[in-house]
């Protein structure tokens, strides 16, 4: 009887105990499934809070970008400041970057009918003025902006800054400014037209059009290194001449020259040369004829117009060739041209391609004073003539940084 009763008690404990453990399960699955609405509750509402967020930023202004890169060792030239060719080169290659974008993304956007994918190709630099040096170890932070876009051609002007990590200082360094030509990907590459840049105000565009029309007509001159000035017997006889000896502070003694060939490091994705690339060597070769003149430290001081008269293809053979032209108390100008050989289509000729003026100083190391340079002997009418050009262009950009340094002073 008893053993009965023992049973039935233990049998009502087990269902007391199933049933408490089914109701403990029970409760979990609840707090799980609570947690999990939770979550995905505030998931669905961190979500919306990104997208909003995402909605309320504003997209880039298509008009300039920005480009930065640390200064490493590659970059110096022999006295372990950056070479001012690279500081060119990266110039033009903020400048391409901008233009190619405005001339792809804005004709999409504008949504034309058969747009053609193009690349902005280097036509013309304006004076650029090296304001301060840049050193290893710096950041150079450059700002591209589209400023004027005409029908077939823009304008993009680039800042740089120089930007010591360490101290936490920044320094303006160059100010270019650059038109590129839009012209499409697939041969023939014809020129493409320029879609039209968002102007600020009335009088912002019209000194865009005064911009336009001044290279324009500078761009139109006559004689401006229209065809080769030496070949390569001229070059070996001077080269002959320098052996027998030759007076010093002369043209024909400074006077120096390089051979590249373009490569396809050179060349851009239609392969022509970039006119960074052809920038950063035609300051090489100013600086050789700038050093063997003075035979001390000589740094870039400027690089006036430069004018691309033709497109370098991969494979073509670069002849860059410096001379002085003209010196002053403390600065000289040293003119180079680039002529080209096309040699992989069978073209022997040289065509000239690129013609620039870049002005060099002389510095004394270690405290960069500078130093003055010995006068520039003419010995032909030639020379004579260039010289007074060079002088003629020494006195107008003296005259325009005066009437600038004034009118910021006001």
């Amino acid at each position: 009887m008893w053993i009965s009763r023992i049973l039935r008690l233990r049998a009502s404990e087990v269902v007391v105990l199933s049933s408490v453990a089914s109701i403990k399960r029970h409760q979990r699955l609840v707090n799980l499934k609570s947690s999990r609405l939770l979550s995905s509750s505030s998931l669905a509402t961190s979500g919306t809070k990104m997208a909003a967020a995402q909605m309320q930023l504003k997209d880039p202004d298509p008009r300039f970008v920005e480009v930065c890169r640390m200064m490493s060792p590659d970059d110096a030239n022999f006295h372990g400041n950056v070479h001012g060719g690279v500081i060119l080169k990266m110039i033009e290659q903020a400048g391409v970057i901008i233009s190619t974008r405005h001339c792809n993304s804005q004709r999409e956007s504008e949504g034309e009918e058969a747009h053609v994918p193009c690349y902005t190709a280097l036509v013309r630099v304006e004076r650029t003025d090296f304001l301060q040096p840049m050193f290893i170890g710096e950041v150079a932070q450059l700002h591209a902006e589209i400023t004027h876009t005409a029908h077939h051609s823009l304008e993009v002007q680039v800042k740089v800054w120089a930007e010591n990590i360490m101290k936490g200082t920044k320094r303006l360094t160059n100010r270019a400014t650059l038109w590129y030509l839009p012209m499409a990907v697939d041969p023939p590459h014809k020129i493409q037209t320029v879609p039209k840049m968002t102007y600020i105000n009335k009088e912002t565009e019209e000194a865009g059009w005064s911009r336009y029309r001044a290279q324009k007509a500078d761009r139109e001159r006559k004689g401006l290194g229209g065809a080769p000035s030496l070949d390569l017997s001229m070059l070996e006889r001077m080269r002959e001449s320098q052996e027998n000896g030759l007076m010093e502070h002369t043209v024909a003694y400074a006077q120096s020259s390089l051979i590249h060939l373009a490569g396809v490091s050179d060349c851009n994705a239609v392969n022509y040369v970039y006119g960074g690339v052809t920038m950063k060597f035609m300051d090489e070769v100013a600086g050789i004829t700038a050093a063997k003149y003075c035979k001390t430290n000589v740094v870039t001081a400027s690089m006036d117009t430069v004018n691309f008269h033709k497109p370098i293809k991969r494979g073509s053979v670069m002849y860059f060739t410096g001379r002085p032209t003209f010196t002053s108390a403390h600065s000289m100008e040293i003119e180079v041209f680039v002529d080209t050989e096309a040699l992989r289509e069978g073209i022997t000729k040289k065509e000239r391609a690129v013609h620039a003026f870049f002005t060099f100083v002389s510095l004394s190391q270690p405290e960069r004073k500078v130093l003055p340079i010995p006068c520039l002997q003419v010995q032909t009418d030639g020379e004579a003539s260039r010289f007074f050009e060079g002088k003629m262009r020494y006195c107008n950009a003296k005259r325009k940084r005066i009437f600038s340094e004034g009118s910021s002073v006001d």
